[in-house]
């Protein structure tokens, strides 16, 4: 079990890492235009504004990293973050897009299910 749960919190901050390359270094590229309906004009006027948030969605990811660094210490450290990501994606779904509850929050709710499961086994 605790296999399981390590992969999904490592693929749960794999994504974070790639929105971090999304909103600081593509997102007035075609990728980041894509990914996030943009046109060019109005990725350049919140180019800045989509760096920040690339920037906290990259401390998410370390945060998670650091929780699997540290092995079975790293419980809280990992239900601290995971519970970081999933309410970031309640709101992102609440304010911006539905999607974001699917690509962010479920697979936090997940992993936060697997790190306490693989405590309690």
């Amino acid at each position: 079990m605790i296999w399981i749960a390590h992969t999904v919190v490592a693929l749960v901050a794999l994504l974070h890492l790639y929105f971090l390359v999304l909103e600081m270094f593509l997102w007035d590229k075609p990728a980041g235009l894509r990914a996030f309906g943009q046109t060019p004009a109005s990725a350049a006027a919140t180019k800045v504004l989509a760096a920040n948030q690339g920037l906290y969605n990259g401390f998410l990811a370390a945060g998670l990293l650091w929780g699997l660094l540290l092995g079975a210490e790293g419980f809280g450290v990992k239900l601290f973050f995971l519970t970081c990501v999933l309410i970031a994606g309640l709101y992102g779904a609440a304010t911006a897009s539905r999607k974001i509850l699917y690509v962010q929050a479920l697979p936090a709710a997940l992993g936060l299910v697997l790190v306490w499961l693989s405590r309690a086994a």
